[in-house]
């Protein structure tokens, strides 16, 4: 097997296990670097040390080897699962890690009090879509304006200029989606 294929399944198997780089190494009493490495395909790990981290996870070579990818997709995201990719007046949190092989990317969002995405509109080529938990989001797509409340939603094709904006007194929280993945 390439390197790149065993960094690959590797990479696959401890996000699979919802274990971050950290989380593995210290497990398997290695550096972050070593794993990150690995995972790129820029190092070929021993045997040895394959067997650590491998053991660090609970499986074995046979296991390893002749496991099906699609067995290690992990399908279930926790709370703490969700990857967080923003945070500040507006976080973001992300269902999954790597969306490279995705077609949809799936958000938790939270805008505070006052918290907008900026003067400059935003645009990029997708479709996104969105429906508010709690709060008040100010939705302004091209020329028109709306404001969204608890239980309200939006649809529109991404390529139009947009912006959100909280215009509520309290946090706004929200699940978007985007197809495809727009960062």
């Amino acid at each position: 097997m390439k390197m790149e294929n065993i960094g690959h399944r590797l990479k696959t198997l401890r996000a699979h296990q919802g274990l971050s780089q950290r989380k593995l190494a210290a497990a398997a009493g290695v550096s972050n670097a070593t794993i990150s490495l690995i995972e790129h395909g820029r190092t070929d790990p021993s045997m040895g040390l394959l067997k650590r981290i491998l053991d660090a996870m609970g499986v074995s070579f046979a296991e390893f080897f002749s496991a099906d990818e699609r067995k290690l997709e992990k399908h279930f995201f926790m709370h703490d699962d969700l990857s967080k990719i923003s945070t500040g007046p507006i976080s973001f949190m992300q269902v999954g890690n790597d969306l490279s092989d995705k077609q949809l990317q799936i958000l938790h969002e939270r805008y505070q009090p006052g918290a907008d995405t900026g003067q400059s509109m935003l645009s990029h080529n997708a479709e996104e879509g969105g429906i508010v938990l709690s709060g008040r989001l100010e939705v302004t797509v091209a020329d028109r304006v709306q404001i969204l409340g608890k239980g309200d939603a939006y649809l529109f094709n991404s390529r139009l200029p947009h912006r959100f904006r909280n215009t509520g007194s309290e946090d706004c929280v929200l699940v978007s989606a985007c197809t495809p993945p727009s960062f």
